[in-house]
């Protein structure tokens, strides 16, 4: 979600029908089958799988406890995709930076460009567009396959993909918002809100920063509403290097094969020897609400249960089911030190409304709540005990549960924790933290406007 997207009125209105009739899946039984049949994790590196043995050492080295142990067999079992060892991982902290480490990876890149994105637009990094760039190098011979969501880009002018494609460019719409182009099983309010770019097989970013051009903003300029689209936006992203980038790119090929992508020319990754030879043991997780029970929501569930000492999350869109609710009051009221970071301004105004609408709950069970200010917070990151970090696209709000293509990547290990807990207490610390007391004493009817309206409006406006 990041600006209202007006520009298809039929499409929006079937995207609220479908809205109405879907209802949040019950993670509790999944999560109780997956924890009888899971085994103890086991950690993969470029040359294959260690023994269960050398996994847990290595996680115990890097900080995991028994709890996190047990959590990551579940998660294990859940997720279906390895813990990956042998890599590097840069915090991106916002659109300027993370625009100069993409376009500094792509001018790098030799074999190939992929890129997936919600929202794609022609960005700007250091004076330079982007496709500019992406045409200057396939013209040096490298190979560049693109899949952008067509409602998230619908915005964006289709000049822009058509001078891509004139220029040898591989541009793929996901789920086309014309129903002549409809495919089998397709549903219009299925959307992929991922975040991915990956190059030559050796580099990948991944996060919740879109190619969008509100991300070119610097902070300070914030002028908050109205003019959202000059504000400052503040969101994170992580810079890969690893083993663990063929597993992105097989979540990208995955959605290129599954939407009918022409058949793509592929050229293979760098040799192993070129690798990363770094520390960071990596899961990326990929969510579609083709199952049951998407993958990354009951990986939260169950990391946030096993959680001892903290949960930290910073949230975009604050839109809890039920049962995030419930397990985060459950976790504070057993001691866990749990914050929220969420915006207090959005382009939805009705998430909010629905954040507000959660507030006495959260507070009275002890969870500390911050409110940031003079930008708009975007950002979807979660530390758990110091050593499990997620940094990713999904929100915590509704449609990441049920809507969604999703990806996020999980890290066990202390150096990303500390990095995204230095920013987290940096953020709080120039936050407005929320007073039980005070916000009591707000009036009873704005209560209880906030707790009946907000949250199927926004339901029927998440619109992303």
């Amino acid at each position: 979600m990041n600006k209202p997207i007006l520009t298809n009125v039929a499409a929006l209105f079937l995207c609220i029908g479908v809205s109405a009739c879907a209802s949040v899946p019950d993670a509790h039984k999944m999560l109780a089958q997956a924890e009888e049949e899971s085994s103890p994790p086991i950690v993969m590196n470029a040359k294959g799988p260690l023994t269960a043995a050398q996994s847990q050492n290595l996680l115990v080295k890097r900080g995991a406890s028994t709890a996190l142990l047990q959590h990551l067999a579940i998660e294990q079992t859940l997720a279906k995709a390895p813990l990956v060892a042998g890599n590097s991982a840069h915090v991106l902290h916002d659109g300027k930076q993370t625009f100069r480490a993409m376009f500094a990876a792509i001018r790098g890149a030799h074999r190939y460009i992929y890129l997936e994105y919600f929202i794609l637009e022609d960005i700007k990094s250091d004076g330079v567009k982007l496709s500019s760039l992406l045409i200057k190098k396939r013209r040096e011979g490298v190979t560049i396959n693109m899949i952008y969501d067509s409602f998230g880009s619908s915005s964006t002018p289709p000049s822009f993909f058509d001078h891509l494609k004139k220029n040898r460019i591989s541009v793929l719409q996901f789920n086309p918002l014309n129903p002549l182009m409809a495919r089998n099983g397709y549903s219009p309010n299925s959307r992929d809100h991922r975040k991915i770019l990956i190059v030559d097989g050796s580099t990948a970013i991944v996060g919740g920063v879109n190619l969008s051009t509100t991300y070119q903003s610097s902070p300070g300029k914030s002028s908050g509403p109205p003019g959202l689209s000059a504000a400052y936006w503040r969101d994170t992203d992580l810079e890969l290097k690893g083993p663990i980038v063929a597993q992105l790119e097989k979540l990208f090929l995955n959605h290129w094969i599954n939407q009918d992508g022409p058949l793509l020319h592929r050229k293979k990754p760098l040799p192993e020897e070129n690798y990363s030879r770094g520390t960071e043991i990596i899961r990326a997780v990929g969510s579609t609400p083709d199952k049951v029970i998407p993958v990354y929501y009951a990986t939260l569930l169950s990391a946030i249960r096993h959680a001892q000492q903290r949960i930290w999350l910073n949230s975009a869109y604050f839109v809890p089911t039920d049962e995030q609710m419930d397990d985060l009051t459950d976790a504070a009221k057993r001691g866990v030190d749990v914050r929220i970071l969420v915006p207090d301004v959005s382009d939805s105004t009705m998430a909010v409304m629905v954040q507000h609408s959660h507030y006495e709950d959260l507070l009275e069970a002890g969870v500390k709540i911050y409110e940031s200010h003079n930008e708009i917070l975007h950002s979807k990151t979660v530390v758990i005990d110091s050593v499990w970090s997620v940094i990713g696209s999904s929100n915590f709000d509704y449609r990441s549960v049920v809507f969604n293509d999703e990806v996020d990547t999980i890290v066990v290990g202390r150096a990303t924790a500390r990095e995204l807990e230095e920013t987290f207490e940096k953020d709080t610390a120039k936050a407005r933290q929320i007073d039980l007391r005070e916000w009591d004493r707000r009036p009873f009817a704005q209560k209880l406007h906030e707790k009946i309206e907000p949250f199927w409006t926004y339901v029927l406006q998440s619109y992303l």
